[in-house]
């Protein structure tokens, strides 16, 4: 049965302060006769003290007190206390502080004294719902909490002995069971399989429970202290899952069981699917490098199109490619970077592929707004790119290629350690590569000169430790070496017709 109102307002604890023992008195009077506990304090500092190193739910306090009024004892009340509710009694209305006051000290209302009190109770009883929904929240939120908690270890990969054990402890810890139990239910196909019973406590008349929700006949719960869930998936075999209470269930205990019951089921499902991926891990795996495989052959099948498209670019991002991978090795980074760099300097046009050949193939100057349509190849090309997951990690390299240190670059206008380091190094090599190699409105400069251009680019177009690291390469390994190894060679052959 559940209890009384009167049991109840036992549970809230009140505080009457008012300067007037009389009137301190007549309110403790009224409210425990009314079910609650109610504390009288006549010195307002003294007050202060007590709710500091105690614990009320209501506090009611005379406006007008000596030596410190009412609102300045709540001024120091909510520095230490915010949960405290609040209600202000004053001798006339016009003696009360003004709204705006009210609502910055949080203060639940004020009362005109009289000589009833029922107005008063009705407030009283208004903050002890309000009390009432705070504590069911708040219970709720740490049962969300305990779960949270639980999942870690439910969650790890281990025997089904183990996992019940697990299970048990925290159904029995977050409801306080009298008795709990995890039932592992037999495949309908299954011939002479038996249930498997894992319980904690003392409980009666499990089997029959079992029985009733597996058979179902019992589509709701007779017992109201008891609560069931089956749980079932394609994975594992049925489940059904108890507790026993020792007092009916409230609301908020179905829903938090309903929550643990769906989290243990995901728990159960997660343990048996293990089993099937690792015995298929070898078959996904090969199909993985397989379908990576692919999405290789078509992005260079794409890239490949763009060198087709004209021949005096034929075989940019191969050299481009070549010449990032030996500056990201230069520089002493690891074997993943150094790849990513080679990747990303190998598909760092592939958005040209959408630039019209009247654009990209025009011998003479472009206008601005055709140049605008070159510039988007950057975004375009990391919109390609972000759609394979197998390169996700060349997409921010591929749409930087182009920014520039000063911020003066596209297609995001991104300076100095915005542009991602990958990107700086591909700038470089893409640079001197374009500067070296013949085009159609242009033959390609000496490498001399195409490397001053990149000392005086320092500083505002490109980084100056990775033209240092370019320059340095060059002249360890020798100009010719350079190139040659590279293939950082002027093609300045006619194309064949």
């Amino acid at each position: 049965m559940r209890r009384n109102k009167t049991s109840e307002k036992k549970e809230y604890s009140i505080l009457a302060l008012d300067d007037d023992p009389i009137m301190t008195s007549t309110l403790q009077a009224y409210f425990e006769r009314s079910g609650f506990q109610v504390d009288v304090e006549n010195d307002p500092n003294q007050a202060i003290e007590r709710i500091r190193e105690n614990h009320y739910d209501i506090l009611l306090l005379d406006f007008l007190m000596t030596p410190i009024c009412g609102d300045q004892v709540v001024a120091e009340i909510r520095k230490f206390n915010k949960e405290l509710f609040i209600i202000l009694l004053t001798g006339h209305k016009s003696m009360a502080p003004p709204i705006r006051t009210i609502r910055q000290l949080d203060i639940q209302g004020y009362y005109e004294k009289s000589d009833r009190f029922d107005q008063l109770e009705l407030l009283v009883e208004s903050c002890v719902k309000s009390i009432k929904q705070m504590k069911t929240i708040r219970s709720y939120q740490n049962g969300l909490s305990s779960i949270i908690e639980f999942l870690p270890q439910v969650y790890h990969l281990q025997s089904l002995d183990h996992m019940a054990e697990q299970i048990l402890e925290a159904l029995s810890s977050l409801f306080s069971c009298t008795g709990c139990f995890l039932a592992v239910l037999p495949q309908k196909n299954a011939k002479d399989a038996k249930v498997q019973i894992f319980q904690k406590g003392d409980l009666e008349d499990t089997g029959r429970m079992i029985e009733e929700i597996r058979t179902g006949s019992s589509s709701e719960q007779k017992e109201e202290s008891v609560l069931t869930a089956l749980l079932s998936a394609e994975t594992f075999s049925p489940v059904v899952l108890g507790a026993v209470l020792a007092q009916p269930p409230l609301y908020e205990e179905r829903q938090l069981f309903s929550i643990f019951a769906r989290q243990t089921e995901a728990a159960l499902g997660n343990n048996a699917l293990h089993g099937l991926v690792r015995r298929k891990n070898e078959e996904l795996t090969q199909a993985y490098d397989k379908l990576g495989d692919s999405y290789m052959g078509i992005i260079s099948a794409m890239r490949l199109m763009v060198d087709a498209k004209d021949f005096n670019t034929r075989g940019h991002s191969d050299r481009v490619s070549e010449i990032s991978y030996r500056i990201a090795k230069e520089m002493g980074r690891e074997k993943e970077f150094c790849d990513r760099v080679r990747m990303a300097g190998l598909f760092h046009d592939i958005g040209k592929v959408g630039v019209p050949d009247q654009i990209l193939l025009k011998p003479a100057k472009l206008t601005d707004e055709e140049f605008d349509i070159i510039k988007r190849h950057c975004s375009a090309g990391a919109q390609i790119l972000s759609a394979v997951p197998l390169f996700q990690s060349i997409v921010p390299a591929v749409r930087a290629h182009h920014e520039r240190l000063d911020g003066t670059g596209y297609p995001d206008g991104v300076k100095r350690d915005e542009i991602p380091l990958e990107a700086r190094i591909i700038s470089v090599a893409d640079s001197l590569d374009a500067m070296i190699s013949d085009r159609q409105y242009r033959k390609g400069f000496p490498l001399s000169k195409a490397l001053d251009e990149l000392r005086r680019g320092k500083g505002t177009q490109f980084d100056p430790d990775l033209v240092d690291i370019l320059l340095g390469l060059i002249e360890k390994m020798g100009a010719e070496q350079f190139l040659e190894e590279t293939g950082a060679k002027r093609n300045s052959e006619p194309p064949v017709k």
